[in-house]
């Protein structure tokens, strides 16, 4: 099986390279090697290494900036993907894309199924959106793993700023009205892998695989209680901060507004993935918990 992997060095681009290493031949390509604002490029780049598997781990993520940014991040989330679907079928190849709870509007109370209409309600998004939406307009063999609240060690994200600013600052304000599952790069690259490994285990894979599928882990909080679970293991662990776990004050999104608006439940079900693939998700405790002990053996915090 021969792999091309876009997006090696984002974060989950990084945990695929370690778990896709052992199902065949990888070529793996950062932004330096394979830019997605020049769709002709990655066009050629297909055509060229003629891949059995193409994984998309490359975005343009800036949530907010898309904002003002519509055109660069529509190339590069939606018409580059389209690109990508239509190599992947006509080479009968799979493509992996991932995908975001920003499909959504957040307005439904419970879990978002993957039949449910999405209405994005940012542009980062609706681009992502037409991206999920060319890939199987295509008709290629693919899978689409919507994901959220996404984190590793590697780079930046929520849980390692909110470590930081409760050590330097006296207080701590953060927004509980969204509900979602935080998500490691590392779960989600360990599913990718599992499930191409089912794909190419079994007959007739396309018929029974191709599909979008939520991917996250299980259970659900809100940015405030994902706050307090990250620094409760760190004071557990001797950290020292300024701020105490019980000491975040829970405000609502209204009063840290942003330009993109965030969809307020971001909480989806991930029963389809589960079964198909014969797959436990891991409850969100599980990562995070990984995450504040990688950081101490790092000396980062």
């Amino acid at each position: 099986m021969k792999i091309l992997l876009f997006g090696k060095d984002g974060q989950v681009g990084w945990e695929l390279q370690r778990a896709l290493a052992p199902l065949g031949e990888l070529i793996a390509l950062g932004e330096q090697q394979a830019d997605f604002e020049n769709i002709e490029h990655i066009r050629q780049l297909v055509r060229q290494i003629q891949p059995d598997v193409i994984v998309n781990a490359a975005a343009y993520t800036a949530v907010d900036k898309a904002e003002s940014a519509p055109e660069k991040a529509r190339r590069i989330n939606a018409e580059a993907v389209g690109v990508l679907g239509a190599e992947a079928h006509r080479l009968n190849a799979w493509l992996v894309h991932y995908s975001t709870d920003y499909v959504y509007d957040g307005a439904k109370t419970s879990p978002y199924e993957e039949s449910d209409p999405p209405r994005p309600l940012s542009v980062y998004g609706k681009t992502k959106l037409e991206g999920d939406q060319l890939i199987v307009k295509s008709g290629a063999k693919h899978l689409i793993f919507r994901t959220s609240w996404v984190y590793a060690a590697r780079g930046g994200n929520f849980a390692k700023t909110m470590l930081r600013l409760a050590k330097e600052r006296d207080e701590l304000k953060v927004i509980a009205d969204q509900h979602g599952a935080p998500t490691s790069a590392e779960l989600i690259a360990d599913v990718t892998a599992l499930a191409l490994y089912r794909i190419g285990q079994t007959k007739d894979s396309a018929t029974k695989f191709s599909g979008t599928y939520n991917l996250v882990a299980s259970g659900f909080t809100t940015w405030h209680g994902y706050a307090q679970h990250v620094l409760e293991l760190a004071q557990a662990q001797g950290i020292k901060l300024k701020v105490l776990p019980a000491a975040v004050v829970p405000i609502a999104s209204e009063a840290y507004p942003l330009p993109a608006v965030r969809p307020k439940n971001s909480r989806m079900n991930t029963t389809t993935l589960s079964n198909t693939f014969n797959l436990h998700l891991p409850h969100w405790h599980y990562h995070v918990q990984r995450l504040v002990d990688e950081l101490i053996m790092q000396g980062t915090l």
